[in-house]
């Protein structure tokens, strides 16, 4: 039997012997920071992964799901391996103070223009996976089978791993054996981390609309406040957390955004509210699910709302539980190659759309972080 640390050792060798120059790659990335592109919106983002797999010989698809990036290089018999990484930006004013610091700002699907950064490392993720394209093509001789790297949309609006499926990603490529993705963290550059189970909460997203009778506030008694309703909604959806699930469980649910009115004289005729959810189990999903639309529905009944609630799901990311089988052999060898900065990732309460890749066609996968600030 050959053991983890002479496979490590091998693999070391293979990796030095075959590092790109990584020049190149830093100046894609201080582009990408500098010019970062909103969910949907990743039309230039998307040509630097297109044209450098193209170049390294891999079969490329573009505009996969939007603006997704799909290549495949073929080497041979063996396992069929998607890398996967996200490209598209945020919402939020750089304030860094970085020379190549984003100034730009776009307009979003709401019509509302804002200012756009890479906060939340894509830009990072993007290239380091088109290094490793160029790393693995480099050592074809080193190993066998077919490589799969996706560069996908849409992560943090949602949508984009679910959108590339649905677009036929897998009638373009073929079927993976296992998916591998990871994310930047601020833990110290050199370090990685990685669990079975559960490493990503699962989220959903509410936009919730209830109804009153408007009216002038000399005479409320004449009116139906949503605002009343409203306030006793956000008292009890709490109550959800500490008399429907375990304390040993985990659960959440925010309320991030309440609206209503515009005077402070006039009592509205509708209040808007947006919920977020999260938990790592989906059975936890479904009777939080019930239990939000049953507490909302008894409130309004019980305020004599003339309209039923709108309750509309706009988002939802599944949990990101890590398949046991594949991540003991990477631990494994993250320990024999990192020595010393390998470890058991913690949960995270965070979510997004990796599973989406995997889980509809029960596809083995395994989601790990790795460390990116200056050591102490």
């Amino acid at each position: 039997m050959i053991s983890t640390a002479s496979i490590s050792q091998e693999l070391g060798q293979v990796v030095q012997q075959n590092l790109p120059d990584f020049g190149p790659f830093e100046e894609v990335y201080r582009k990408i920071h500098q010019n970062p592109e909103l969910s949907r919106q990743e039309r230039q983002t998307a040509t630097y992964p297109a044209k450098h797999l193209s170049e390294l010989g891999f079969k490329v698809h573009q505009n996969v799901g939007g603006h997704g990036v799909v290549g495949v290089f073929y080497n041979g018999d063996g396992k069929r391996v998607l890398l996967r990484a996200d490209m598209d930006a945020l919402p939020i004013l750089e304030k860094t103070g970085l020379p190549y610091a984003s100034e730009k700002r776009a307009v979003f699907e709401d019509g509302v223009e804002y200012p756009v950064m890479h906060a939340c490392g894509h830009d990072m993720h993007t290239v380091v996976l088109m290094a490793t394209a160029s790393l693995l093509a480099s050592a074809k001789g080193c190993w066998s089978g077919t490589l799969i790297c996706l560069f996908q949309p849409s992560e943090e609006a949602g949508g984009g791993a679910a959108g590339m499926v649905a677009d036929g990603l897998y009638d373009k490529v073929p079927l993976p054996d296992v998916i591998l993705g990871q994310h930047v963290s601020p833990h110290k550059a050199g370090t990685v981390s990685i669990r079975s189970g559960a490493v990503l909460a699962g989220n959903d997203s509410y936009h919730v609309k209830i109804f009153g009778k408007g009216g002038h506030g000399a005479v409320p008694h004449k009116a139906i406040n949503p605002i009343h309703m409203g306030a006793r909604i956000v008292a009890r959806l709490p109550e959800i957390i500490t008399t429907k699930i375990a304390p040993d469980e985990f659960a959440i649910i925010n309320v991030g955004s309440i609206h209503a009115g515009e005077a402070e004289n006039i009592i509205p005729d509708h209040l808007d509210m947006k919920l977020s959810v999260r938990n790592y189990d989906p059975a936890i999903r479904d009777l939080l699910h019930r239990e939000i639309v049953n507490t909302i529905c008894a409130e309004v009944t019980a305020s004599r709302s003339p309209e039923a609630p709108h309750i509309k799901l706009v988002d939802s990311s599944p949990p990101t539980v890590n398949s046991p089988e594949i991540v003991a052999p990477i631990f494994e060898a993250f320990k024999e190659f990192f020595q010393g900065s390998a470890f058991e990732m913690e949960r995270d309460t965070a979510s997004e759309d990796f599973a989406d890749l995997a889980s509809p066609l029960g596809i083995p996968y395994a989601y790990w972080n790795f460390g990116s600030t200056e050591p102490a």
